[in-house]
């Protein structure tokens, strides 16, 4: 079986993440799927532009895709990918676009504009590249109605991804230990029936409630495993906030 990673922008800032990474993926397959809104965010805002989100997702216009595309499918899946391949692993570093691995539609109401909610997932994609002996790295854009190009929650793309793989787990990595209370104590689990009150009671806020919301859907739809964490969540499977859902999971609707 396969773990799916999904490295948020922060967590790549580890110097030690290569070597982290290299380590687990010595011993088991892993799927790398990145994020990156930080450096959107900065490159945005160079460029005279201020962003805005929406329960943790970035509002993107239909102008701020190319934007997008540059720094998540250029910039930083290259990075990474040479920060691997430098640690010793096999990595190559993909677009959801390319292969149409991933597809979405308008997320919602649409009223975010160029973003996308998963909607299928190549699998034989990401496992042609695994059954190679490669590492994929992922970028979340996806391919959306006409072929036009969609940016995606890098917490939905992972949860698409995982549960479609049927992954062994799903590590959403973060710059924080895990899921955090009120008082700043680490949640060693959570059930899934606890996310809504966690968000309406502003425990879990903007990106984390993301995490949160992202992590019950790959649980109900064929991921095994959830969890929440920093980087040493990656070799410590004691470590962070489990997520755990106590209904039957159903096939997941993102494969294909």
């Amino acid at each position: 079986m396969t773990r799916v990673i999904k490295l948020g922008g922060r967590a790549q800032n580890d110097p030690q993440l290569p070597a982290i990474v290299a380590r687990a993926a010595a011993s088991e397959r892993l799927c790398i799927v990145h994020g990156g809104g930080e450096e959107v965010t900065v490159l945005m805002r160079q460029m005279g532009r201020e962003p805005t989100f929406v329960q943790g997702r970035r509002v993107t216009t239909p102008d701020d895709v190319a934007l997008v595309r540059m720094v998540l499918s250029a910039s930083v899946n290259k990075r990474l990918v040479s920060q691997f391949l430098t640690a010793g692993i096999a990595a190559i570093g993909v677009s959801g676009e390319d292969g149409a691995l991933l597809t979405a539609r308008p997320f919602g109401d649409g009223s975010l504009g160029a973003v996308g909610e998963p909607e299928h997932v190549q699998v034989h994609v990401i496992e042609t590249l695994l059954n190679g002996g490669y590492l994929p790295v992922i970028s979340p854009l996806a391919r959306g109605p006409g072929g036009a190009a969609l940016n995606v929650n890098g917490d939905d793309a992972a949860a698409a991804i995982a549960a479609a793989l049927g992954a062994s787990e799903l590590l959403l990595v973060a710059d924080v230990p895990g899921v955090l209370d009120g008082s700043g104590s680490l949640l060693r689990e959570v059930a899934a029936g606890e996310v809504p009150r966690l968000v309406a009671d502003g425990v879990a806020r903007s990106g984390m409630a993301a995490k949160l919301e992202a992590a019950v859907r790959a649980l109900q739809h064929g991921a095994a495993r959830v969890r929440i964490g920093d980087a040493t969540s990656i070799y410590d499977e004691r470590a962070g906030t489990s997520v755990r859902h106590v209904s039957s999971a159903v096939r997941s609707p993102w494969r294909r």
